[in-house]
């Protein structure tokens, strides 16, 4: 009986997550009913309780290695341990989520005529020599390093993507997600903002790789989730044609060295800690900064709004109320 009802039913994998959590608050906030898929790896009760009561949510703990048979309207894949910890705790398993995962969404999507987003990732471009980075750079990856069962895992699911667009006509959207920040991080990921708060908070001394000054782009969650939701409603093309398939960069381009964004932490929590310097990880990239010229000429002149000050205080204020909370 969906498609009598006006309101669209959507699937969101990993919605327990940092990213998940967020999106499904927005898409419940404009009426949609929201199916959240997720194993709860990474992902957290806590961070979608708010809505276990709602009459337009459902959650599923369920893993996308595994086939799922639902009925929906549209499709958000965002299932995938994200931060080096997590991802390199099982790489195989890493691989298999994003491979197995994306086919499994991607034959839902296919017998269902759904709509299928994919989050994709800046770490398809490895340790860029091309700078800032355009969807055209096929990037410098690894594919044998530490870090390979992501990168190459997200290359490997944008294919599948492809593939499945060119040979069944499939509506799909990638989007290539750089560095995000914000309320509902995992404290103990290993990400650099999460990282850096933590430790500031618990008055400890601030954990750098490398000599810092290796550089980032830092996006606040709500600007990333906009580009989502905007990436995800463009129209289909003429005749009904699957619609602009991208992939297009979703981030910020302001770029900071390691040791800015650490000295800022510093200043905004009032934290009397020093900077510790340690060995830089295998394969960790030097440069990240994205090309956004797609994203604003296809999603309405999409643009970062929160500046990483004011993104930082909102996030430095969550993770006193969970510390705080014990």
């Amino acid at each position: 009986m969906r498609k009598y009802n006006a309101r669209k039913r959507i699937l969101v994998t990993g919605g327990a997550g940092f990213l998940g959590s967020h999106l499904i608050d927005r898409l419940i906030a404009r009426g949609d009913e929201v199916l959240c898929v997720d194993n709860l790896f990474t992902g957290a009760k806590r961070n979608i309780e708010h809505l276990l009561s709602h009459p337009h949510f459902e959650f599923m703990r369920h893993d996308v290695t595994v086939p799922l048979q639902v009925e929906v309207d549209q499709i958000y894949n965002l299932a995938c341990p994200a931060s080096p910890i997590h991802y390199q705790h099982d790489p195989v398993q890493t691989t298999k989520t994003s491979v197995h995962g994306a086919i499994n969404m991607l034959e839902l999507a296919k017998r269902l005529k759904a709509r299928t987003f994919q989050a994709s990732t800046s770490e398809v471009y490895g340790d860029p020599s091309v700078h800032p980075q355009t969807e055209a750079y096929w990037g410098n990856v690894n594919p044998i390093g530490i870090r390979s069962c992501y990168d190459e895992g997200k290359r490997c699911a944008e294919t599948l993507f492809f593939d499945y667009h060119r040979q069944y006509g499939l509506d799909i959207r990638v989007a290539r997600i750089f560095n995000t920040y914000g309320p509902r991080m995992h404290p103990n990921d290993g990400r650099v903002v999460s990282n850096f708060i933590v430790q500031a908070l618990r008055g400890e001394d601030i954990t750098i790789y490398g000599e810092g000054q290796q550089t980032r782009s830092f996006c606040f969650v709500d600007d990333l989730i906009e580009g989502f939701i905007r990436f995800m409603d463009l129209p289909r093309g003429e005749n009904g044609a699957p619609g602009f398939p991208g992939p297009i960069n979703l981030g910020n381009p302001g770029e900071f060295t390691i040791r800015q964004l650490a000295e800022m932490v510093i200043e905004l929590t009032g934290a009397k800690s020093k900077l510790v310097f340690q060995q830089l990880p295998s394969d960790d990239p030097m440069q990240r900064q994205p090309d956004i010229s797609r994203a604003r000429e296809y999603l309405n002149d999409w643009e970062p709004r929160v500046q990483l000050r004011e993104g930082l205080q909102r996030t430095i204020a969550y993770f006193d109320g969970l510390l705080s909370a014990g």
